[in-house]
């Protein structure tokens, strides 16, 4: 569907007029290359006559991030080759120019194709090519910009493929990050989808904070995390604890299902406009050595360097305590968590893990949460809230409805009353009243007391 609204469509066309003068400025370079390595007469030879776009009255989120890193003549023509591919592939079809004495492409120009993409793909050897020719000096250079204290990597703007095992480094594919390579195009920040390489689903309500009922003590540790996410670096820096304390926060929710731990990490991130991933740990657990870890991998590799709270639900199945076995599987399981443990720790944003019960965790990852939070049932009162949120002003009730009974009778958390309302909604309306009674509601009540395998 086209994007129709006008600050979408003005940042479209100022990253598109960026690129245009970026992607000739690097035409230019590329030509003079040529010129230069092959020796033609008459032709430019120094790459660096030509100066980069003057960006400094430029509008678009590529000049901006350009200004902002302050990415100087050969950061710029690396990340203008490594994006190439995604919004001009042609410009680098000089590249398949064919040695004749060997009847194939020119190794010193690196790149390849890919198995659908018609063009070439850029690796790093492009890059040096392109910048350094045959110079050995300059090419040692230019690989410091990949590596992994550079801001490329630092601030996910671009990065190197994996090779094989043997492979130079210098045949490394170029990536541009996906975040990255979205705002700088289309002004839009990337959001992953659900896949077997992503094992998240982003998680959003249309609650407010008052539709969550909880006890005064867990809303005093809610409002520490909320000013995390606020200025936690910040408060961190300011009483000079950022070099001791491990960046990012860690929380533990913990109590029976249904008490608002999900709701409430849901809120969080709406209130600090960050997104909340919910990691599907059926994906994640795999019975095969080292596929665990990978899956936890690909999550935390994409969450890293973005500003995201990672809910990790029904947490016991990945987090669970380890054995004092000496059998194989004992040992992999506890390598599962050692290694869980590091990327947690090492994860600069917020991680949640929800359970059901405190001490199915593992003691390890205990001691690093800056807060374990207890949602307890609601008491009598808190439930009474619960019932005048789901049915405000008695809208639906008939008069025979006693909420103050209901409440007071039957303990139950908020997810179970959601489903009592609902259940009672669906008979109403199957059996065509307008109005929800008091049978409707009791006999949802049992139907949740049966599931939970309690005495009605």
């Amino acid at each position: 569907m086209m994007d129709t609204n006008p600050d979408s469509r003005a940042a479209l066309a100022a990253n598109a007029r960026s690129l245009e003068r970026e992607i000739a400025w690097f035409g230019q370079v590329m030509e003079t290359r040529f010129h230069a390595y092959f020796m033609h007469e008459g032709g430019p030879h120094d790459i660096h006559a030509h100066a980069p776009p003057d960006i400094a009255d430029d509008p678009s989120l590529f000049a901006a991030a350009l200004r902002e890193h302050a990415l100087g003549f050969d950061a710029r023509l690396v990340l203008i080759l490594a994006l190439l591919p995604h919004v001009r592939p042609q410009a680098l079809d000089l590249l398949f120019t064919q040695n004749k004495n060997i009847e194939r492409s020119y190794t010193e120009f690196g790149g390849y194709k890919g198995k659908q993409h018609g063009g070439i793909l850029p690796t790093c050897e492009t890059a040096l090519f392109l910048l350094a020719g045959d110079d050995l000096a300059r090419r040692f250079e230019i690989m410091q910009l990949f590596d992994p204290e550079h801001l490329f990597t630092r601030q996910a703007i671009l990065s190197l493929a994996t090779v094989e095992a043997g492979e130079p480094a210098a045949s490394a594919l170029l990536q541009v990050e996906s975040d990255f390579l979205d705002a700088c195009t289309s002004g839009r920040m990337h959001k992953p989808n659900y896949s077997s390489g992503f094992p998240a689903r982003r998680i959003t309500t249309r609650l407010q904070w008052h539709d969550l009922v909880l006890a005064p003590e867990v809303h005093e540790e809610i409002d520490a995390i909320k000013l995390w996410l606020a200025e936690g670096i910040g408060v961190m820096r300011r009483w000079g604890l950022e070099r001791n304390v491990k960046p990012g926060y860690r929380s533990l929710f913990y109590g029976p299902p249904g008490t608002g731990k999900t709701l409430t990490a849901t809120l969080l991130g709406k209130e600090a406009q960050v997104d909340v991933y919910r990691i599907d740990l059926s994906k994640i657990v795999s019975k095969y050595i080292g596929e665990t870890e990978k899956n936890m991998a690909n999550v935390f590799d994409q969450a890293q360097h973005k500003n995201w709270i990672l809910f990790f639900d029904e947490a016991d199945a990945l987090f669970g305590k380890r054995t004092e076995g000496s059998s194989s599987n004992d040992r992999h399981a506890n390598q599962e968590v050692a290694y869980l443990l590091q990327r947690i720790e090492d994860f600069p944003g917020v991680v949640i893990l929800a359970s059901n019960l405190k001490d199915n965790i593992d003691d390890a990852f205990s001691r690093r949460f800056q807060s374990a939070i207890y949602f307890p049932l609601p008491d009598g009162l808190q439930r009474r809230r619960l019932w005048e949120n789901l049915f405000p002003g008695r809208r639906h009730l008939a008069e025979d409805v006693d909420l103050d009974r209901l409440a007071e009778d039957n303990i139950l958390a908020g997810g179970a009353l959601l489903n009592v309302a609902s259940h009672a909604a669906m008979r109403a309306e199957r059996e065509g009243r307008k109005t929800i009674c008091q049978d409707d509601l009791l006999r949802g009540i049992r139907k949740e007391f049966i599931k939970e395998g309690r005495a009605i």
